[in-house]
């Protein structure tokens, strides 16, 4: 059992949060298929002060979608507390700090990885956090900024000093961003070093890969990202794959196509009839990619803009599809 604070969880298999992607209808769709624990997209901590639509859309949940967790991002204290303040009736479990965004426009604002480059500022931030709220708070961090300050120990240890319940570690530096070779060897030197627990992420693509960030690392957990692109099935795989050793049948076109359009309909109710297509356009890649035959498809798709030309897709998409190529099964 992973435990967070007051929350025990009793899959290894987190589903990450993911600006543009982890909305409501995304976790929904990904809890029927084994993912307990979700985190909403990340949250820009200045458009919730000013009531920004987004952010408040990106808070918008149900009673079948917990637990939960939220992520906030932030450079500036001064903005923490009154945004803390508003959050407090928002029925999440779990409150975690970005800094390890590697975007271009977060960090040369001076938020997300660029705050590991301030590891006392960072963890200011933590404690102002902590003291201003009853939630457990955790942070979520990479192994550095780049090859040259590799400095993710001291961050966890200052975060742990902090208090906060748990740390999430990427590995790989900011510089990487998400290329080259996952850093297990920092994640390992973190989680024997600290008393809470360490939720390793990067290249969970895989059951076998998800194995393989456990045993390579020691870590408690597993943070799911692009894993779940189009396959809401990872979170059963993995489950099965680290208890029973067992891989599970992939699912074909058919099942695909039924789950595809079950995701649509809940886009349309959370979005509308005109923007909810907007929306569904990068979620039909998502799921048809692992398809030879459907390049066709994903550029059609960009030019629909209502519900019924989408749903033809999809149907177009049921019957045509062949070879089926789904991460689950890749060697790791």
């Amino acid at each position: 059992m992973l435990t967070i604070g007051n929350l025990h969880l009793q899959s290894k298999a987190i589903l990450a949060p993911m600006s543009g992607v982890t909305n409501l209808p995304y976790r929904l769709i990904n809890r029927e298929f084994g993912c307990e624990f979700a985190f909403t997209e990340m949250i820009n901590i200045k458009g919730l002060l000013y009531n920004n639509e987004k952010s408040l859309k990106i808070l918008q949940t149900t009673a079948n979608d917990s637990p939960l967790g939220i992520q906030i991002l932030e450079n500036s204290e001064k903005f923490l507390r009154p945004a803390l303040e508003q959050l407090q009736d928002y029925p999440f479990d779990i409150i975690d700090f970005n800094s390890a965004c590697p975007a271009k426009k977060i960090v040369n604002s001076g938020g997300g990885a660029a705050l590991m480059k301030d590891a006392k500022k960072l963890q200011r931030i933590l404690e102002i956090i902590i003291k201003q709220t009853d939630k457990p708070v955790t942070v979520k961090i990479r192994t550095g900024w780049d090859a040259a300050t590799r400095n993710a120990f001291e961050i966890a240890k200052r975060a742990q000093d902090a208090g906060v319940r748990a740390v999430f570690i990427h590995g790989r530096t900011r510089q990487q961003h998400y290329s080259g070779d996952i850093d297990y060897g920092t994640i390992r030197k973190i989680k024997n070093s600290l008393d809470i627990p360490v939720i390793g992420s990067g290249n969970i693509f895989t059951p076998q890969l998800a194995k393989k960030m456990i045993d390579e690392t020691g870590c408690d957990a597993v943070l799911v990202a692009r894993g779940s692109y189009g396959n809401p099935w990872i979170f059963s795989s993995i489950e099965n794959y680290l208890n029973n050793k067992t891989l599970t049948h992939c699912p074909g076109q058919d099942d695909i196509a039924t789950v595809m359009r079950k995701h649509l309909d809940m886009i349309i109710d959370f979005y509308g009839e005109f923007h909810g297509p907007y929306v569904y356009r990068k979620i039909f890649v998502f799921y048809t990619k692992y398809f030879i035959n459907s390049k066709p498809l994903r550029k059609e798709v960009f030019f629909m803009t209502k519900k019924t030309q989408i749903v033809e897709l999809i149907e177009k998409f049921r019957h045509t599809a062949q070879r089926h190529e789904m991460y689950c099964h890749l060697p790791s």
